[in-house]
């Protein structure tokens, strides 16, 4: 029987019970564990983790990943710029260039900005404050409703509903859906001030794979970044947002952290093929970052 495909799923805050930990990502990591290989096994083995320091403020697992058992990391970047310290950043991009898959995922203005300092991969990430946006047209408030955050925020829809993308030609095999009629992934979760991420420039192995719209300026932007694998790395996928995988955005009935004041939506619920989408997604994802030796 094949060994199961190790992914860690990681936040970059501690356990927190009113933020967006790990505990908010559970219905990710239980859709993980419950895909079933070609024998019935488990297909993956999910870890599930907040950020812990050790006495020199480094996370023992991140800072030491490189020789951890994992073939995945999926971290959410839910900090404000101090989620990953020098060791953190050293043992995510050993892990990297020893062929490991990343997955990272911020969300607004500097939200996660700590991603800045994991090499090429980290680069694809815009903020407000670290590495804006190529274009300065695109440093300008995108969300006009939650006043309290500045760009970038580009408002793709109300959390719990979903939104429809656009798919990049020629397809990447991330989006492939064969279910779908159109063959490939319509469906993401919205959500009201997604981040901004970009090729980095001098990444010939990368490519923007899906954007999305903005529902009140009507601006395209990039939902995913997909870096291929090379001699020196394994393979990445850069999101403009963590709420492509919170709980709250597959299903608010699951609860938000109490600063979350707009309203929220439903039809991620109310459109089957929309959460649909979203697993097959997750699923491509979890086959795609995996290692050639997995």
């Amino acid at each position: 029987m094949k060994a199961p495909i190790r992914i860690l799923l990681q936040t970059t805050i501690f356990k927190t019970d009113d933020d967006w930990d790990i505990r908010r990502f559970q219905l990710l990591s239980d859709y993980l564990a419950s895909i079933p290989g070609e024998e019935g096994e488990p297909l993956f083995a999910v870890t599930a983790r907040n950020r812990e320091a050790d006495i020199e403020g480094s996370d023992p697992v991140l800072s030491s990943l490189d020789r951890a058992h994992f073939d995945e990391l999926w971290l959410f970047a839910v900090d404000v710029g101090d989620g990953l310290s020098a060791a953190d950043c050293a043992g995510i991009n050993a892990f990297y260039a020893e062929g490991g898959g990343l997955l990272l995922a911020r969300d607004h203005m500097d939200l996660g900005c700590s991603l800045c300092n994991l090499g090429s991969v980290g680069a694809a990430h815009h903020f407000h404050t670290k590495n804006p946006e190529s274009d300065p047209a695109r440093r300008c408030i995108d969300d006009p409703y939650t006043t309290t955050i500045l760009w970038p925020n580009y408002h793709s829809g109300r959390n719990g509903d979903y939104q429809k993308i656009k798919v990049q030609q020629p397809l990447h095999p991330l989006l492939a859906n064969s279910e779908a009629p159109s063959g490939h992934i319509e469906y993401f979760p919205a959500h009201p001030h997604e981040g901004a991420v970009e090729v980095p420039a001098g990444a010939a192995n990368a490519q923007a794979i899906a954007c999305g719209t903005s529902q009140v300026t009507g601006r395209c932007f990039n939902l995913a970044i997909a870096f291929e694998r090379t001699e020196a790395t394994g393979r990445a996928v850069c999101e403009s947002t963590f709420h492509h995988f919170a709980d709250y955005n597959w299903d608010t009935r699951s609860g938000c952290p109490s600063f979350v004041n707009e309203p929220p939506g439903t039809t991620m619920q109310s459109e089957p093929r929309a959460l649909a989408d979203t697993h097959t997604y997750v699923r491509n994802l979890a086959l795609w970052l995996a290692p050639q030796s997995a």
